[in-house]
This record gives C-alpha cells, structure tokens and sequence, in this order.
C-alpha cells in the first residue's frame, strides 16, 4: 500500500478482486434489474443494482464479510466493537455468527426499531448511546480505546471499503457499458469502494455522489478539502447520516473517484420513495431512494445514457415506510393478511 492512512483506488480495485474470492461464499450475488419506467420519458436505459436483496437487506454484508475473514483480522481474534446506524450492525452481526466471532455493535438511541430487532436478533451485544451515528461512533471507538475491543469502523477501513467494491465487479460483469452509477453518500466507504473499482476498470463510468440535504458531511468536505462538523437533522436516508471520522481514507478515495455531486432534498426522497414503490414494485429505504433521487435531479443531461442507480438497502420500518409512500395511515395488519 503506498500509503498506511490513503490508499490510492488503484490499491482498493485490487484489494477487492481479493475480497470477492473470500466472501463469495457468505453473500448473495445481487440482480442488476431493467427499470419499468425510470428513465424513459428521456431514452434512457435505466437499471437498478439491487443490494436491498442482499442477504441482509443491505450491501453493508459485503464490507463486514471483507474485514472479518481478512488475514489481518483473523489474526487479532478477540472480541470486535463497531457502531452503525442500523444496516452496518445488521451486517457485521451476521458476518460475527458466520465467522464465530464476538461482537458488540453500539447504535444511536435514534435507531430503527425494525434494524435494532434484526442485529439483536443475530445473537451479539447491543449498546445504544447517542443521538445520532457520529455519537454512537465515538463512543465504540472510546471503547475500543480501552484495550477491550477491536474497533471495525462502518467506511473508514480499507477492508470494508474493498468489500463494498465488489458490487462494481458484479455490475462489471452484468453489464457491457454503464456511462453513469448513481450512489447515496454516507461515510464514503460504499462510493469508495465501488468508485475504486469502475476508476480502475471502466474509467469512462461516470461516477454521481448524491448527499441528502439534511446531513452532508461528506460532500462538505470534500469540497473544503478536509473534515468539517457539519449541521444533521432528520432525513428519511437515516442509513446516510451523520458524521464522518477526521482521519478518514474515504476523504481522499472519494475525491478521486466522484465526478459530480448531486444534493436532494427530503421531499424528493420521498418522490423517489413512492415511484420505486408504485412504479417499479420495490420497497426500499430512504437511503436507496435517495439514489433515485438523484439521478431524477439530473436525467436530462444523461439523455440516451446506460445510468445505474444503487439500491443499498431496504431495512426500513415497514408502518412507517407505508405512510409516506401512501400518504396516510396503513393497517400493516390488513396489509399483512394479504
């Protein structure tokens, strides 16, 4: 590695042709499926890379699975401390059960009911501390400080990173050309990975990042140059907000490899929400439609173009999701009975 903190994407690129031999096993090769309607009023060939199917509704297995069978990691042995805002904790847990590990995930108290039950269900220890991802974060790494724990970070870990970037090995392979990729940006280490990847081996793929407007630390720094407190509040993309470590090697990665930002804002969210619902027949979280989002915000200019949009994840709360697509009160019971 050139550097130990700022691994160049030419070095991710083939850490995760490594990572995809490892973790081939553990996850499920996701479908690249054909737009109903996206795209269509403007010619274009819309598809949708869909990691809400993933094992653990969410592509964050890919990153878990990556870091936990990684030599380095499997090494230390010992028990293993992350925090996430829901989809990583799901991830890890499910990697920390496949690989026997111990693992404690620390949430925000903010966390998604539905995504607290499913890491809880999988077996390892919870803690809630926080309001928000970044409180959670620091609290797993002041932990970790102590010498009892291992610390996995969500995106600031070449590992996790290189198991994201096997997304864009499948997409490689399931597609002849894509001039765009649109993908939701959290800490960075999804883009980082997948960016890394396309860079390497298809450099004409243009890469989007899309940022909700109410937590943006990313897209703020990398435009200041360096990590910068940004303001968050509430967004229907919970899986993409909060802040971002200040040593973090997706700061440098993510520059490299976006080519364009693109900021959305909530009620645009919840249009992307209702037209992947009502319109392509999929039920996805605020994070993934997110990703819809923008490229709706943008669609003119990629006239005629092979666009990919991220699907990330669908670990959403099922009444509360139903709501905004709908508009009003759902009986989840009824919807149920179905």
């Amino acid at each position: 590695m050139s550097s130990a903190s700022q691994p160049s994407y030419f070095e991710i690129a083939a850490s995760s042709v490594q990572a995809r031999q490892r973790i081939r096993n553990h996850i499920y090769q996701t479908p690249l499926i054909p737009a109903r309607s996206t795209g269509k009023s403007t010619n274009a060939t819309v598809l949708f890379k869909a990691e809400n199917f993933q094992l653990t509704g969410s592509f964050k297995l890919r990153g878990a699975m990556a870091k936990m069978s990684a030599s380095s990691s499997a090494s230390k042995g010992g028990r293993l401390i992350t925090a996430s805002s829901g989809n990583h904790g799901i991830g890890t847990a499910f990697a920390a059960r496949s690989l026997d590990k111990d693992l404690t995930v620390v949430l925000p108290e903010s966390v998604v009911p539905s995504k607290l039950e499913k890491i809880k269900a999988l077996g390892v220890d919870v803690i809630l501390h926080g309001a928000e991802t970044g409180l959670a974060e620091q609290h797993a790494q002041h932990l970790a400080s102590t010498g009892q724990y291992t610390y996995i970070s969500p995106y600031n870990d070449f590992d996790v990173i290189s198991g994201q970037g096997t997304i864009a090995l499948e997409l490689l392979e399931q597609c002849d050309k894509v001039n765009n990729i649109f993908i939701s940006m959290g800490g960075g280490g999804l883009i980082s990975g997948i960016g890394s990847v396309l860079k390497a081996f298809s450099p004409h793929t243009k890469i989007w990042g899309i940022s909700a407007s109410n937590s943006m630390a990313l897209a703020t720094s990398i435009h200041a140059g360096k990590v910068v407190e940004t303001e968050h509040l509430e967004t229907l993309a919970d899986a993409v907000a909060g802040g971002i470590d200040e040593d973090t090697i997706t700061l440098s990665l993510a520059t490299s490899v976006i080519d364009e930002f693109v900021e959305c804002d909530e009620d645009a969210i919840v249009h992307a929400l209702k037209a992947l619902a009502l319109e392509e027949n999929m039920i996805v979280e605020g994070a993934a439609a997110l990703a819809l989002a923008g490229f709706e915000k943008v669609k003119q200019r990629v006239i005629g173009q092979t666009s990919v949009i991220l699907l990330c994840g669908a670990n959403y709360n099922q009444e509360f999701i139903l709501k905004v697509i709908y508009g009003r009160d759902i009986n989840t019971t009824s919807v149920n009975s179905y």
